[in-house]
């Protein structure tokens, strides 16, 4: 079957208003705004606030994404949400933002991929849109971490913020086209980062409420090995996939600032290939990429990058890893 291209039609991102600074942090743990600087390159963070919920941000980034492609809701043909923080367990976010836009009866569902979320979530869109069976396929990345942060943890509050990207694949499309996708998982690394309660596994009582144990875990040290190895691997593996295409452009996970600084030591990529938003953001989780992306569209940071090739990536809990390559 010859595969149908498809590229970036629009894409669109939504963060709360309210703003978690280093300094209001250290009002809640022991820490300073020199120390999570210093770690992690992050100087504040977004939160969602009180009665809103990841759909808000999802169907505000999706909007805005509709408008830059200057596209109807009903010219959808499925929405794929990456994300570990829904509205509820039960039903899938993706079919209340379906309903909000007003796609009508088009499928619609959520995946849980940790920060590789979008990623994963376009790798899947790319099947469907590769092979013909749908023509425009909205992908958000959101997460509303702040939800599940515990903030008596010092290792795990400073790193986390709110957020949503949205993106539009679409077989009619004037720059962005997709190249390829690799996705790996690793459940060796289960237990790295997770959150105990509030599913089969555990169910929230008082007892738990009270432990935090409904609350998102890090091992910290495992992480960072982890993220550092992985972002190497992916970024060299787009790479070598597609030599006939000088690098342009990174945009990473905004996982922390260390880790994107090691990995670019071990690549010899210079730091400004790469976009960056990690100090006003934090890590968003599966936000964090098409964050990323839709304001390096609309800063122009891409502007010089036509007929290059452009990196995505991303690594988070499960374990799970990811890239894409795009012709841009």
């Amino acid at each position: 079957m010859t595969r149908v291209p498809f590229g970036i039609r629009g894409t669109g991102s939504s963060v709360p208003e309210k703003i978690l600074s280093n300094d209001d942090l250290s009002q809640l743990v022991e820490t300073s705004d020199e120390w999570i600087t210093q770690r992690t390159g992050i100087k504040e963070r977004r939160i969602l606030e009180e009665g809103r919920t990841t759909s808000d941000l999802c169907i505000d980034a999706a909007r805005k994404a509709l408008d830059a492609a200057q596209m109807n809701a009903s010219e959808l043909d499925l929405i794929i949400l990456g994300t570990v923080t829904p509205d509820r367990h039960v039903s899938a976010t993706a079919c209340k933002i379906q309903k909000e836009l007003g796609c009508g009866t088009i499928p619609a569902f959520d995946m849980a991929a940790g920060c590789t979320g979008f990623i994963y979530a376009s790798s899947v869109a790319s099947q469907f849109l590769g092979n013909g069976t749908y023509k425009n396929v909205l992908v958000i990345g959101a997460e509303a971490l702040s939800r599940i942060t515990n903030y008596r943890d010092r290792t795990s509050c400073i790193l986390f913020g709110d957020g949503a990207g949205a993106v539009i694949y679409s077989t009619e499309f004037e720059h962005g086209e997709m190249l390829g996708s690799e996705i790996f998982g690793d459940g060796n690394g289960y237990d790295v980062m997770y959150q105990l309660a509030g599913a089969s596994e555990m169910a929230i009582t008082p007892e738990v409420l009270d432990a935090n144990d409904h609350k998102l875990v890090i091992r910290g040290r495992e992480v960072y090995k982890f993220a550092v190895g992985r972002m190497v691997e992916l970024i060299r593996g787009q790479r070598d996939a597609h030599p006939e295409l000088e690098l342009g452009a990174v945009v990473p996970h905004q996982v922390n600032m260390r880790i994107i600084e090691s990995a670019c030591q071990k690549l010899d990529l210079p730091i400004d290939r790469l976009f960056l938003n990690i100090e006003k953001y934090g890590n968003t989780s599966a936000g964090s990429v098409p964050i990323a992306l839709d304001e390096a569209i609309r800063s122009g940071f891409l502007d010089d990058k036509s007929g290059k090739l452009l990196v995505m990536c991303a690594f988070g809990a499960g374990l799970t890893w990811g890239s894409l390559g795009i012709r841009w």
